[in-house]
């Protein structure tokens, strides 16, 4: 039963962290009309908590 919930909490780690470093720097970029794979690129090497920050500083692409 122990290995189920391991398996379990490793599973849902993992979404969590796709989320974090791909879907929503990626959504927020799309928002604001900026290329996606940058900003998940900039997710990888800096922290996804520094793309969206500059995300929303930066605002709106023309």
């Amino acid at each position: 039963m122990e290995q189920l919930f391991v398996i379990i909490a490793g599973v849902l780690a993992l979404f969590f962290l796709i989320w974090l470093y791909v879907l929503l720097p990626a959504g927020m970029a799309e928002r604001r009309n900026r290329s996606q794979l940058i900003w998940v690129l900039i997710s990888f090497v800096g922290s996804p908590i520094l793309a969206c920050l500059l995300l929303l500083a930066l605002g709106d692409a023309e």
